[in-house]
């Protein structure tokens, strides 16, 4: 029996010390908050089999300046931040091609398939399955020529399975009244699902892994002790936690722990925003991606929640007015009959890497280190799959996955942001 410390817990922390445990492991699972309260709560809810496109599609470098001026599109940056996201952002958007875009898509369909399955299988007899909703995923179009539009990624969605269906018309209104009657174009993706409270969902799992034998501890992670380039253990306030391995799953802030382990990681934090809105007097039918708006309506319990939005600006910067308003005025533009009582927002941080996928192996050189992080747009759709990989790879068997697009030694060579 291997005892594994497992930093970080929100879904893909929590999902790993999940799958660790059932295979024998001895778990010790750290947070400096505890379960559930960082992205892992704040997401938009959905279990997204078919977000396999990545944001950096073909002409992004072209449409980006002329967003990040317009007030109405969903991406934003707080200027004095821009000298130190430049060099990512130049990273980043060398992936905006096809030839790229393709094999990101396909690096990425290998973790997002079956999520609902994936989240099924991880929460099975635990109280946190009954968060899992199954649904339809729908995407909401102004007209056909709107949709024909996003044709590129509609054609590696079936390149790599996905199938759909078209609603075009009064059929919009006839599958979900809620929406506005000028969006004319809607696309029902089935065998979707999401969570109907994120934050308690994580905390549901993480107390039940606890249940099972892990040991939890809140505090920060300060280092990983090693002797003889083997982990031997984690520095947690100033006191050392004994462990035959380390996983690294904090998200957006793992690029220190891993820089500990000689590893420079290209990682950065776009920023995300949520809206909930409480006592709705509708909800739409299913969670809905307004295309126009680029944002997710997600109904959850007791709430609908709004997200979407990209801001750079760091880990530290406080919270930007606009975005939230966006959110607002997107909504009443997409659901005009929607009235609510109370409101409240949140920011959260997605952790994004240039090629737009995690780091999900064993760190080169360091026996018994495993990074678990960098799954932007796909953290809650990804993480169950993320911790059985880990726990696979943490017993020694080999996925049935090619590791090689997820190797966190990709960004070891060559000139990095």
């Amino acid at each position: 029996m291997t005892k594994v410390a497992v930093i970080g817990a929100g879904i893909v922390g929590v999902s790993t010390a999940a799958w660790a445990l059932r295979d024998g492991h001895e778990v010790v699972l750290i947070d400096k908050q505890g379960p559930g309260e960082g992205t892992s709560y704040g997401n938009a809810g959905m279990l997204a089999s078919c977000s396999i496109v990545p944001v950096s599609v073909p002409g992004l470098a072209r449409k980006a300046p002329k967003m990040l001026f317009d007030p109405r599109q969903p991406l934003f940056l707080k200027w004095g931040y821009l000298p130190k996201v430049a060099p990512w952002l130049i990273q980043f958007l060398k992936n905006a091609n096809p030839a790229d875009t393709q094999r990101i898509a396909a690096a990425l369909a290998e973790i997002t398939a079956d999520s609902i399955g994936e989240h099924r299988a991880v929460a099975e007899g635990t109280p946190a399955a009954d968060y899992i909703v199954p649904s339809d995923y729908v995407f909401a179009y102004r007209d056909r020529e709107h949709y024909a539009g996003d044709a590129f990624g509609w054609g590696i969605r079936k390149k790599h399975g996905y199938e759909w269906e078209v609603l075009e018309g009064d059929a919009v209104q006839a599958y979900d009244p809620a929406l506005a009657k000028d969006i004319r174009c809607l696309v029902r993706v089935p065998g979707h699902g999401f969570i109907s409270d994120p934050g308690a969902y994580v905390k549901a799992l993480a107390a039940h892994v606890v249940g099972e034998g892990a040991q939890l501890v809140t505090g920060t992670a300060e280092g990983i002790v090693q002797e003889n380039g083997r982990v031997t253990g984690v520095r947690v306030d100033g006191e050392t936690i004994a462990a035959d391995a380390v996983v690294i799953a904090l998200g957006a802030w793992s690029a220190p722990l891993a820089r500990s382990l000689g590893l420079t990681v290209p990682l950065e934090s776009e920023r995300g925003y949520h809206l909930e809105l409480y006592g709705v007097n509708q909800m739409p039918k299913s969670p809905t991606s307004v295309i126009a708006g680029k944002f997710v309506a997600t109904p959850m319990a007791g709430r609908l929640r709004l997200a979407g939005i990209v801001e750079f600006g760091g880990l530290d910067a406080p919270p930007s007015r606009r975005p939230v308003a966006l959110l607002e005025e997107n909504i009443r533009t997409a659901m005009p009959g929607l009235t609510w009582t109370e409101q409240r927002e949140w920011l959260g941080h997605r952790p994004s890497l240039p090629d737009s996928l995690p780091m999900i192996g064993e760190v080169p050189k360091v026996k018994g280190a495993f990074l678990g992080f960098g799954h932007q747009h796909v953290g809650l759709t990804c993480g169950p799959r993320t911790g059985r990989l880990l726990a696979q790879l943490l017993s020694g068997r080999k996925p049935n996955v090619d590791m090689a697009a997820f190797a966190p030694s990709r960004f070891t060579t060559g000139a990095q942001p």
